[in-house]
């Protein structure tokens, strides 16, 4: 039977959406699955237009109501009756994938919702079978015979074991002493393990590094913080009084108000799997022209990719660099971070590892143009590791203070923000952290000064590594 894809996801770089506590996903899950129990209750009784209701803004945008009847009516109620239904996934705490059992055919739907919790993304496609988890140990460096040893196999053997899982590293700073784990493969059925020099895409820790960049040109009297954003845009976008409130502050904690992505990407994406790739600055421009906001800026946390590269842009036009170029300026090169950048040198592409999706076959690294600042970066965790050193311990020059200015408090109402980074409590602790993922990668990173701890995941796969970091946070604090 052919489907019709009517709606598909825009897409998205980062897992976080709720700061105050790590597990945000989890709520977000909750309320995914209370939509489709609707969307099941209206599917069964053969009620289009009340799944329809169900839809946000894009989703309406995407496809009328006369044409969804339609959909419905011909291809999707012919079905029959959902009769069972499970959930498979729940990647990047935005897109969940559901088991449908019909009576002749089983199916899964792709479903997201957007920030008024309707729905974004409704996809219909062919069951995709999951195999089961690895029955073999997948290798790892861990020689498990410390305590530290020992407390990461546990918890990251499961993680590793699944099915979807190809390859992990983890730095971990305790007590002025660094240790690095390696687990897996860097391509599937290579049988290398990664190094603890091993590059992966980091996602959006990236906005990390912007927001350094941001803290440095501040520093350097370029900018402030309470700078309009209009100052630096071109009089026909700054014309747009939507504008007029966001400053270069409420791009990096994320209360400019921004969409989380804006709406002419999708439209303009060459590649599904790349879709970041040929947006570039003229598409960014065109949108901010006639933009409107969801919140009043500095009200309300609301995660924004666009927001972030919004603000690199802004920051590469006072520079005159590349945001590749002011991160290596600016960052990697003072830290003697040979493996962090946008991209990966011909001598170094053999020690990329290859990225895997969520139903754990390969996919595309992810290439950027103009929102390169909110997700573009490539590094290893032994780069890493020098990064959360150099945060944990901010050096007296100008990086370092740069570094110590992106640790102020700048948001504290229903997400505690520094700038881009999010501080979360992990069992009554609070962490600076920030995590990433693309469609085949998924990292984390969290540290706290006072306990002398930091944590790093970098992993080839889209499943999420979140609850590995936390609980190797659990674990390493006491």
């Amino acid at each position: 039977m052919k489907l019709t894809r009517f709606f598909y996801l825009y897409p998205i770089v980062t897992f976080v959406f709720c700061s105050s506590t790590v597990f945000a996903q989890s709520l977000q899950q909750v309320k995914t699955d209370s939509v489709f129990a609707l969307v099941q209750r209206f599917f069964n009784a053969k009620q289009a237009d009340s799944i329809y209701a169900l839809g946000g803004d894009r989703f309406k945008k995407a496809l009328s109501r006369e044409s969804f009847r339609s959909i419905a009516d011909q291809q999707l109620f012919p079905m029959n009756d959902i009769k069972g239904s499970s959930l498979i996934s729940f990647v990047n705490n935005n897109v969940a994938t559901y088991k449908l059992i019909f009576e002749a055919v089983t199916l899964q739907l792709q479903m997201g919702l957007d920030q008024n919790n309707k729905l974004d993304l409704f996809l219909f496609q062919p069951f995709t079978q999951v195999t089961d988890d690895k029955l073999t140990p997948v290798s790892t460096t861990n020689k498990m015979i410390s305590a530290m040893d020992k407390e990461v196999e546990a918890v990251v053997r499961p993680y590793m074991q699944k099915a979807v899982t190809v390859g992990l590293s983890i730095g971990i700073l305790k007590d002025g002493q660094i240790t690095t784990y390696n687990y897996g493969e860097t391509a599937r059925g290579n049988k290398q393990l990664p190094t603890s020099n091993t590059i992966f895409e980091i996602g959006s820790i990236t906005k990390t590094f912007t927001s350094v960049l941001l803290a440095y040109y501040v520093n350097e009297g370029k900018v402030k913080l309470t700078d309009p954003i209009t100052k630096y845009l071109p009089d026909s976008v700054a014309k747009n009084p939507a504008l007029k409130q966001v400053t270069l502050e409420s791009l990096s904690n994320h209360t400019s108000g921004l969409a989380r992505i804006p709406d002419n990407l999708e439209a303009n994406a060459t590649d599904a799997l790349n879709p970041y790739k040929n947006y570039n600055k003229q598409l960014l421009f065109s949108y901010l022209k006639t933009c409107k906001l969801n919140s009043q800026p500095g009200e309300r946390y609301d995660y924004s990719n666009l927001g972030m590269g919004v603000l690199g842009t802004i920051l590469s036009h006072i520079s005159g660099k590349t945001f590749e170029q002011m991160v290596a300026d600016v960052i990697a090169k003072p830290l003697n971070m040979q493996g962090t950048a946008q991209y990966v040198s011909v001598a170094k592409q053999t020690n990329m590892a290859n990225v895997y999706n969520a139903t754990g076959n390969v996919t595309e690294a992810w290439d950027f143009d103009v929102l390169a600042p909110c997700g573009a970066l490539r590094s290893s965790v032994n780069d890493l590791m020098i990064y959360a050193k150099a945060n944990m311990i901010p050096a007296s020059d100008k990086l370092g203070k740069a570094i110590e200015l992106t640790h102020h408090i700048t948001f504290n109402k229903d997400a505690k923000m520094g700038l881009a980074w999010h501080i979360i409590l992990v069992d009554g602790i609070e962490y600076y952290f920030h995590n990433g993922g693309t469609y085949g990668s998924s990292s984390f990173l969290a540290f706290n000064s006072q306990k002398n701890l930091a944590v790093v995941i970098l992993s080839n796969s889209a499943e999420n590594t979140d609850l590995v970091g936390t609980e190797l946070l659990k674990k390493l604090q006491l």
